[in-house]
């Protein structure tokens, strides 16, 4: 279907979430684990091609994101000591035949509830785990 149709932004997004494609396996796909919490059993990965001076959305997660072009966004995400939790937001549809590749990616990459998450307890007040996997099991453990 989308190989056919493309990929269009959600009725409540803003766009098309995504990240270039980075020497860095993890670094590129470091999203799957946390999108993964929302229920969903198995994502794969969707390549697609777009021009560089292509104005896309580039920032961490829950900070400001500034309007700039995507070449510029790449090599922003490859200059910075941390680059776990930095997202593209591209405001338009992603036509079918600029999909380069789908693949079936390994189910346990990335961070689960934020970067650096380790060694750190999940937050479990009710706004924060509302209709997270496992929601109940975290309020009883910590009643």
């Amino acid at each position: 279907m989308i190989l056919k149709n493309g990929i269009k932004p959600g009725k409540y997004s803003h766009g098309i979430y995504c990240m270039p494609v980075l020497p860095d396996f993890y670094v590129t796909h470091q999203w799957l684990r946390e999108l993964k919490s929302t229920g969903i059993k198995t994502l794969i990965g969707v390549y697609f091609k777009i021009n560089t001076d292509e104005l896309v959305y580039a920032g961490k997660y829950g900070q400001n994101h500034k309007h700039i072009a995507l070449g510029k966004a790449i090599a922003e995400i490859m200059e910075i000591k941390d680059p776990l939790g930095y997202e593209l937001i591209i405001d338009r549809k992603i036509e079918a035949k600029e999909i380069t590749k789908i693949k079936l990616l390994p189910q346990n990459i990335g961070w689960r509830y934020m970067p650096d998450s380790h060694n750190r307890k999940p937050c479990i007040c009710e706004y924060c785990i509302r209709g997270t996997i496992k929601a109940d099991r975290l309020r009883r453990k910590n009643v």
